[in-house]
């Protein structure tokens, strides 16, 4: 039977994949994993192999991207196939465009889900999931050119009161992990072009780094303390706050060291 399962690995290391997932890789006839997308900081595909018993085999942006995944939905077509996601499986849309032609092929797809960064950053921060709006990369820049997107979407969601959770841009390839230091600097790069205050030296800033290790990084503050903060290694991650709740702001001031002025800024 052709079948590709798409199967999340979680946030960390490979003892984050669930018992669900471990049966299915050890039932599959090929299994890939792509690194891509999401650094895992404590991932060794070593490891990997010795607890599921299977070669595995790495494909990067190029098999995925620029040939479509052809490597993989070969072999899926030959039998059951399993592509290792960091995260949950389905959050980038590369792998959205290969479920689609898979199933186009006559290949059969299934999804085992796992923690997503999405989910978890908000629950370490003690902010309110309901009151994130759109999501946003803030991409390293190239050639000079800095992208004016995620300020934008910083100012739109800050104008209706809602949180905006930031990614920040990864070059596998080039082993380049943008941090929190980096990030807050692109987007004062751009406040200076723009001047609309969206992004200042006081804006309240909570920076995140190694979610799902035992011991993850968290600290809320005005940009100006956050960028001298020293968040350790990557992966990390930028949550620009909008309007708090008087819990929201206990949160911060409890879990990620945040000015207790901040109860005096609640709605």
């Amino acid at each position: 039977m052709s079948e590709l399962v798409f199967l999340g690995l979680g946030l960390f290391d490979e003892r984050d994949v669930s018992l669900r997932g471990l049966e299915e890789i050890r039932d599959a006839d090929a299994v890939f994993v792509e690194r891509y997308t999401s650094l895992m900081a404590g991932l060794s595909v070593g490891k990997l192999e010795k607890l599921i018993g299977k070669k595995v085999s790495v494909v990067s942006r190029h098999h995925l991207e620029e040939e479509n995944g052809q490597i993989i939905l070969q072999k899926a077509g030959q039998g059951k196939t399993v592509l290792l996601v960091p995260g949950d499986p389905l959050i980038a849309t590369t792998h959205v465009d290969l479920r689609i032609r898979a199933e186009k092929a006559g290949i059969t797809t299934r999804i085992i889900h796992a923690a997503s960064i999405i989910s978890a950053a908000i629950g370490l921060s003690g902010l309110q999931n309901y009151k994130f709006g759109r999501s946003v990369t803030v991409p390293f820049p190239e050639k000079g050119f800095v992208s004016e997107t995620p300020y934008q979407v910083i100012k739109e969601n800050k104008e209706i009161g809602l949180h905006t959770l930031c990614f920040l841009d990864i070059k596998v390839e080039e082993d380049k992990y943008m941090t929190v230091k980096d990030g807050l600097q692109t987007l004062l790069t751009v406040e200076k072009r723009k001047r609309n205050k969206v992004i200042t030296s006081n804006t309240l800033v909570v920076g995140i780094a190694r979610v799902g290790s035992r011991n993850p990084v968290i600290k809320a503050s005005h940009s100006k303390e956050v960028m001298k903060y020293d968040f350790g290694k990557p992966p990390h991650i930028i949550i620009f706050p909008g309007k708090l709740h008087f819990m929201e702001a206990e949160a911060l001031i409890t879990f990620a060291g945040a000015p207790k002025e901040l109860r005096n800024m609640v709605t």
